[in-house]
């Protein structure tokens, strides 16, 4: 979800600076509402556990993607599924991010230390490989999402500063311990309102809690759709987050 997320400012700056270009955007059903504002871009969602499973079905994914007149293949993910589709656009463009793993081994084991090339830099560097000129200079940001009234009902409507925070990981490295972050949530609750977000059962449930035990806490999780949570972080004043949602919060 983060590397789709971080995509999208990139694929934004990419459509001001080349109106005419229309761009297939090939991503999991899940993701489309990262994609809403961008009205030249087209999302194409494959059936990888369906009809697209497997190395059969990345061939007749491509033959689909084939009929679609792409010119060339800016590949963003550079994983096994994508360089598999690369054999079926033989033929075709088909340029791919350079991930620098080997830089950021080196940095990650000590051998190097110095500011490596930002992840969307190396996005905007397959499109200027393909030939577009692509600055990521002056970027700009969506409107505010108007909320369902519904959306309201929950939330509320108060002038407290809004924050948002989305305390899980996929990995507890990458976590600040929850017993200190409560101790966070429980300061800023007298003074802000707190949205937490987060998704899983275990997670509503310890959200819930926090909900339950401080006043101005709110847990968004589980309430509503992608799209309506992307609406309630165009809203809020500063989001901390942890993992994805921090990539998320550059859409809004």
């Amino acid at each position: 979800m983060g590397d789709v997320a971080m995509s999208v400012p990139v694929l934004r700056a990419f459509c001001e600076q080349h109106q005419e270009i229309k761009l297939t955007v090939l991503t999991r059903a899940l993701f489309i509402p990262f994609f809403r504002d961008l009205p030249q871009v087209t999302v194409f969602a494959p059936d990888l556990k369906g009809r697209h499973k497997g190395v059969y079905g990345l061939y007749k994914l491509s033959k689909e993607l084939k009929a679609l007149k792409i010119d060339a293949v800016a590949d963003l993910h550079n994983v096994l599924r994508t360089n598999i589709l690369k054999l079926f656009f033989f033929g075709k463009t088909f340029l791919q991010i350079d991930k620098g793993r080997n830089e950021k081994k080196a940095l990650t084991e000590g051998y190097l230390f110095q500011q490596l090339q930002t992840t969307h830099e190396r996005y905007a560097d397959v499109f200027r490989t393909l030939g577009f000129s692509l600055t990521l200079k002056n970027p700009s940001f969506p409107e505010k999402a108007k909320l369902k009234l519904s959306t309201q009902d929950v939330l509320g409507n108060d002038t407290k500063c809004w924050i948002g925070m989305a305390p899980f990981a996929q990995y507890d490295s990458k976590m600040y311990p929850l017993d200190l972050l409560e101790k966070v949530i429980a300061h800023l609750s007298k003074s802000h309102k707190i949205l937490l977000f987060g998704g899983g059962k275990h997670e509503i449930k310890t959200l819930k809690g926090f909900q339950n035990k401080y006043e101005n806490v709110i847990s968004v999780a589980g309430k509503f759709d992608l799209n309506e949570e992307l609406n309630i972080i165009s809203n809020l004043d500063v989001m901390l987050s942890m993992d994805s949602g921090m990539h998320i919060r550059l859409l809004c």
